[in-house]
């Protein structure tokens, strides 16, 4: 390719709307553009840089003997409801009618697919079966942001175990497991495998692989100590039993006025410090109100507030709700003495003496609560969020939390699919049981995202050799001296024909021009091919990631170029 004739529509200055850097990047380097909000188009660099990851993706998958499939995006409603996700999903499935009123839906993932075509399957003996495609995939997002980390539209790798038994889906998870390692090291980046909820997918388990980063909208609990990791939807620690004095025999009632917060009765004579309050929201949980009792100074994750319950439609209850089941406005809430509501509890109040919460009058709370003896709790839950320094729950070592991008994600999904789709075998004993069922996915253009969040300087993108939109670039500083550009196109031919993808920057500008467009789109690394050098029969090739440059015989230029790159590859 010649930069002359290709279409790179560099920018010279970033995005006014561009927050995260591979956002701010990704558009002014040329590789992608917006159409309209959550919805990208790539252009030829940002495409080669996909399909390279593409590649990557399915050779691992078929290196586990996963076989490709193409499906359709367009799915009739009815499987959706036969799966119970037509409710869950909620608003983030598009969903309308087709001109005979039918509902339909535009898949963002392909379960309740695939688990149809696998009640294809009739015997054990066709099992194991490892199914995927590369296909595009459709969510409504209510916020997209941050380029191509939160879209609308969008590319995935989706693949689906289907087994026999417990132990064989262990083995298809451990298989996906070892083979997006390799997929995430091999496009250059440093994954780490967490713990995670496996939210409105279902199943027993899941485990997503983050690529920290500021950029990142989840955020993971870490131990250095032992390697614990997990999404803070799911992460727990350890903390440390806590002695209570015993408190007086009855909880004892005080005016708070103008108290509406935590920090408010923390600060209040005769208040509480946080860590020795309750705090008392109030959710409606599949249409029924419940009160939810944290530590005062613990804050509540909503997801393990789902998974905890099963609940599937959870918000919190507005003010009049909130003044109808307990006759107060937040912040004087409590659950002493409260009946006809379900009442869950976080394990850090488990045997807390002496506490304080509110007394449920606007402006009164109640001191000397004994949870044991004044609370009825339905429910002990691990309901709050973790917090850094607090001790690792496998080793007591303190846990780091950060932010990190969610660049894959595997699920343990059982039997939900398959008994509802009716992918349903005969075992070895002749009985009829359903298939056991792993979900698997990869983001595309989210994996080309997070490469660039984790690869780049203050000069642009520095692209990995094995996903570069170009391994070589071929800067000709004056196209119009014949010598110089011939040697270029002589350089150019060569490397081609040694297997390197390589662009020669034949443009009729400026040497800074295509230094600083060559540095901004990445390319790993460049031969400069200029009158002064050729007068000494040299060519200077510079390396993107560190700068590093060396004059090189023009006549083996070529050929150290090329075996740079196929190191680089290996």
């Amino acid at each position: 390719m010649r930069w002359s004739t290709a279409f790179i529509p560099t920018l010279r200055d970033d995005p006014a709307d561009a927050e995260a850097v591979s956002h701010r990047l990704l558009v002014r380097a040329g590789f992608a553009r917006q159409l309209t909000a959550g919805i990208y188009s790539l252009l030829p660099l940002g495409f080669r840089v996909a399909q390279k990851v593409t590649a990557i993706v399915r050779e691992e998958m078929e290196r586990i003997g996963a076989q490709e499939f193409r499906l359709p995006a367009l799915h009739p409603g009815e499987i959706w409801k036969r799966s119970g996700r037509w409710e869950v999903m909620g608003d983030e499935l598009f969903r309308f009618r087709d001109r005979r009123g039918a509902d339909v839906c535009l898949g963002m993932t392909h379960e309740e697919i695939f688990a149809s075509l696998a009640s294809e399957i009739r015997s054990y003996r066709e099992l194991p079966q490892i199914w995927f495609q590369i296909q595009t995939k459709f969510r409504d997002e209510p916020r997209p942001k941050a380029g191509l980390l939160r879209v609308r539209e969008f590319t995935m790798k989706d693949s689906y175990s289907f087994d026999l038994d417990l132990p064989g889906l262990d083995f298809s998870f451990q298989k996906h497991f070892e083979a997006y390692r390799r997929i995430f090291s091999r496009v250059g980046l440093d994954a780490l495998a967490v713990e995670a909820s496996s939210g409105a997918m279902g199943g027993s388990e899941s485990v997503e692989f983050m690529q920290r980063s500021d950029a990142g909208e989840d955020r993971i609990a870490s131990c250095a100590a032992c390697g614990y990791a997990a999404n803070v939807e799911k992460a727990s620690s350890a903390l440390a039993p806590v002695e209570d004095a015993a408190g007086p025999a009855a909880p004892d009632r005080f005016a708070t006025p103008g108290v509406r917060t935590i920090e408010d009765l923390a600060r209040f004579a005769g208040g509480a410090p946080a860590e020795r309050q309750i705090k008392t929201l109030v959710y409606v949980l599949d249409g029924a109100t419940a009160l939810v009792m944290l530590r005062g100074d613990h804050a509540l994750v909503e997801q393990k507030l789902r998974d905890g319950t099963g609940a599937r439609d959870v918000r919190p209850a507005r003010p009049e709700e909130i003044r109808a089941a307990l006759g107060a406005s937040a912040g004087s809430l409590g659950a002493v003495g409260v009946a006809g509501l379900r009442v869950l509890a976080d394990l850090a109040l488990e045997g807390r003496r002496d506490m304080t919460t509110g007394a449920n009058q606007d402006d009164f709370h109640l001191r000397g609560v004994d949870v044991a003896r004044d609370l009825r709790v339905d429910a002990w839950l691990d309901l709050r969020e973790v917090a850094a320094g607090e001790p690792c729950p496998m080793c007591e070592g303190p846990l780091e939390v950060g932010k990190a991008i969610e660049i894959g994600h595997i699920f343990k999904l059982g039997t939900r699919y398959s008994e509802a789709l009716g992918a349903i075998v005969q075992d070895e004993q002749g009985q009829s049981v359903p298939i056991i069922m792993g979900s698997y996915g990869i983001g595309i253009e989210r994996t080309v995202a997070a490469i660039v969040e984790r690869c780049h300087d203050d000069k642009g993108i520095v692209w990995p050799v094995r996903v570069a939109p170009y391994e070589v670039v071929i800067t000709v500083l004056n196209p119009k001296d014949v010598t110089t550009s011939e040697a270029g196109a002589q350089l150019y031919d060569a490397l081609r024909a040694a297997g390197i993808d390589v662009i020669l920057d034949d443009r009729d500008e400026r040497p800074g021009v295509k230094f600083k467009d060559a540095e901004l789109v990445g390319i790993p690394y460049r031969i400069t091919v200029g009158p002064k050098g050729l007068a000494q029969k040299q060519v200077e090739l510079v390396r993107r990631r560190d700068g590093r440059s060396q004059n090189v015989d023009l006549q083996r230029a070529a050929e150290i170029a090329a075996e740079s790159v196929l190191e680089d590859r290996s």
